[in-house]
């Protein structure tokens, strides 16, 4: 067993002000998203104003946070916030869904790039092969914040975290930072220019290769204790992920169909 590397949840407290890792590493996620998709348009020669991706991250992120809040009340928790729907706008209480929140980023991208007239399967497929590393930044920060722990295990790197009970837990934390950051980014890092040309593919190709990865880390990380395991087989983000896989593979063959066609 490996002992758990107590690390304060905060970088810097001044009074009641905290800059707190998790916020910190989602920053700096969207950060290097950014400059990422600036590098994929300047290396394509796809000229789109500094203004105008600036504006796209910020309906992006806006959709992401209450796509994520709405997702959490809708899916994992709906009994309690259709009697206290007031709590759905209180984040600061905690709860966001990947899922949901994907699917508000999605839609907030989708809206602006309509208005501006600018080729949203084209930027979201750019924006698609960068994702994974906000998400395996946040996997680092639910680990330094003691939560989303795994399940009881005997395996030699089992830690047991504060708040998880005396016995020795996976630190599935570390798992989905290695395969939904790590390792998806360096797929879609990888391909991306072999299916640059082919619209929409880079985006079905993430939502797939994440929901494989989401599926197997599951297998590790305790289930939501309001919820449990659904219909006594399955964890609401394994259910939810089967969909990504369905939709994802749905979006390939179409784009690849049209590609083929072209």
């Amino acid at each position: 067993m490996l002992p758990y590397p107590e690390i304060r949840p905060y970088l810097i407290k001044l009074g009641p002000v905290q800059i707190r890792w998790y916020g910190l590493m989602y920053l700096i996620g969207f950060v290097s998203s950014y400059y990422l998709v600036k590098y994929q348009l300047k290396r394509r020669s796809i000229v789109i104003k500094s203004e105008d991706l600036e504006n796209l991250y910020l309906f992006t992120v806006s959709g992401l946070i209450v796509g994520a809040r709405l997702g959490y009340a809708l899916f994992y928790n709906f009994g309690y916030y259709l009697s206290n729907p007031l709590e759905a706008f209180a984040v600061w209480h905690g709860g966001m869904s990947f899922h949901g929140g994907l699917i508000g980023a999605i839609t907030g991208g989708f809206i602006f790039c309509r208005r501006k007239n600018i080729d949203f399967l084209m930027l979201c497929d750019m924006v698609s092969v960068t994702v994974p590393i906000g998400l395996g930044l946040g996997r680092i920060g639910n680990f330094i914040n003691a939560e989303l722990f795994g399940r009881v295990t005997d395996v030699p790197w089992a830690m047991v975290f504060p708040g998880g009970g005396h016995l020795p837990r996976h630190p599935s934390q570390l798992y989905e930072f290695f395969l939904e950051g790590v390792v998806l980014f360096g797929i879609m890092w990888f391909i991306k220019d072999t299916l640059s040309t082919r619209r929409g593919a880079l985006t079905s190709l993430f939502v797939i290769l994440y929901g494989v990865f989401r599926i197997t880390v599951e297998f590790f990380r305790e289930p939501d204790p309001q919820l449990g395991m659904l219909a006594g087989i399955l964890t609401m983000g394994q259910l939810l992920s089967s969909v990504m896989i369905l939709v994802g593979a749905a979006g390939l063959t179409i784009s690849l169909k049209a590609h083929a066609r072209a």
